[in-house]
């Protein structure tokens, strides 16, 4: 029996020739990331089992993200015990206001993901470095504090569910609203503990930023991780970012390989989707929603802030102007893709048209800062999580769409086609 591409990369980390689905290893870690949430309970975790060393000093990734520029009191208390350990562990890779960028953008930006790593993390959407074939999860603050002291920690084999997308993309159309129309079809527990990997023509058409977004959500879906099988486009983004010469291993499942269930899907005709408040489960076309007016309008996170996003909304945006009660945040991933966005006259786009410009960060995403929603408001938002509260007040409303969607609905006030306003 053959395997798939996640088995193998976690074979290939455990010194095993064969592994599969349910099988418990230990495998070495390539990389351990953490944030100002996620990063202090780990430190605390670490320091509680007497750890007085990293397991490698370029391998720890800081990111301080989700509360930076400091919202508060509290956040600013985290961010200072993540600087002083970064300092006493001599941590070659600490990002913070300034440096840093949404850490999920960030670290394939920088060349620290290769392909066929082994990387964890504390933050579920850690599975979005799948993009590059690597194997990528989220882990508890135990977990991380573990991988981060011995470089190595146990795992079950997830089982793979296949994906199979054909056909070639409307116009409209992104990897945001595959990941959403996928998930509408089985649902926020359709994966659970389970390898998603995309496959298919559809797939292929798609450009590194479309692919990140996919396996972003695959949690969403319960999913342990997502991945994309390395192509050529797959090798070019990598040779573009490699700057830490990496040696990247590009797997690929076999063609006997088990999947749990396979999924194909013919998306020619597909629509621009959006999932409806509370559940990124709860999808529709965006055509079939009706009139729903909103308050704000998000375009960014760590799902949709990188380039591309900006470049598709600055084209709807490019001489219009956002409804004069939208308030309207493009938030660049990172200082890398704020620059080019100011280069490329994006950022002046958005300006003249009404929109608010800001630093990279997590910010209203999470309702931590930069755009948290009061009692009965709604938003449109490109990022990946819409539940009771997620943004603000409990009697708010997220829905999740494309930053296509985003930019049509800030400029007519209601949720909108972007064709209705090219």
């Amino acid at each position: 029996m053959g395997m798939t591409i996640t088995e193998k990369i976690l074979a290939f980390h455990a010194g095993k020739r064969y592994v599969e689905a349910g099988e418990l290893v230990t495998a070495k870690l390539d990389g351990v990331m953490f944030n100002d949430i996620s990063g202090p309970l780990a430190i605390i975790e670490y320091e509680k089992m007497n750890y007085q060393n990293v397991f490698d000093k370029e391998r720890i990734y800081i990111v301080l993200d989700h509360f930076t520029p400091n919202a508060n009191i509290k956040a600013a208390a985290q961010c200072r015990l993540l600087r002083r350990f970064a300092r006493d562990k001599q941590i070659k890779h600490f990002y913070d206001v300034g440096l840093m960028g949404i850490e999920h953008a960030l670290l394939p930006e920088q060349g620290l993901i290769a392909p066929g790593e082994l990387v964890i993390g504390g933050d579920s959407h850690t599975c979005t470095y799948g993009a590059l074939g690597a194997f990528s999860t989220g882990v508890g603050s135990t977990d991380l504090a573990a991988g981060m002291a011995l470089g190595k920690l146990w795992f079950k084999i997830p089982a793979s569910i296949k994906f199979s997308y054909q056909g070639k993309l409307s116009p409209f159309v992104t990897g945001k609203d595959l990941i959403l129309y996928t998930i509408g079809k089985i649902g926020v527990d359709g994966a659970l503990y389970k390898t998603m990997e995309f496959t298919g023509e559809a797939i292929q058409q798609l450009t590194m930023d479309s692919r990140f977004t996919m396996c972003n959500m695959a949690i969403e879906a319960g999913a342990k991780n997502g991945i994309v099988p390395p192509d050529q486009e797959t090798e070019r983004y990598f040779a573009q970012h490699n700057y830490c010469n990496r040696q990247a291993l590009f797997y690929q499942s076999d063609a006997d390989a088990k999947y749990s269930e396979i999924f194909e899907w013919e998306v020619s005709s597909l629509e621009p989707q959006i999932a409806m408040p509370h559940s990124p489960g709860n999808v529709k076309d965006v055509g079939e929603v009706g009139t729903i007016s909103i308050d704000q309008a998000i375009i960014g996170s760590c799902t949709n802030g990188r380039l591309e996003d900006l470049r598709a909304a600055a084209k709807l945006l490019q001489g219009k102007k956002v409804h004069p009660y939208v308030r309207t945040i493009i938030i660049p991933a990172t200082q890398s893709i704020y620059r080019q966005a100011i280069k490329e006259g994006l950022v002046d786009i958005f300006v003249e048209a009404g929109c608010a410009v800001s630093t990279p960060t997590c910010g209203p995403c999470f309702g931590g800062h930069m755009g948290v929603l009061a009692e009965g408001e709604r938003a449109v938002s490109t990022t990946n999580r819409n539940f009771i509260g997620r943004m603000g007040h409990p009697a708010s409303e997220v829905y999740l769409a494309s930053p296509l969607v985003a930019a049509a609905s800030a400029i007519t006030g209601k949720i909108t086609h972007p064709q209705e306003v090219r």
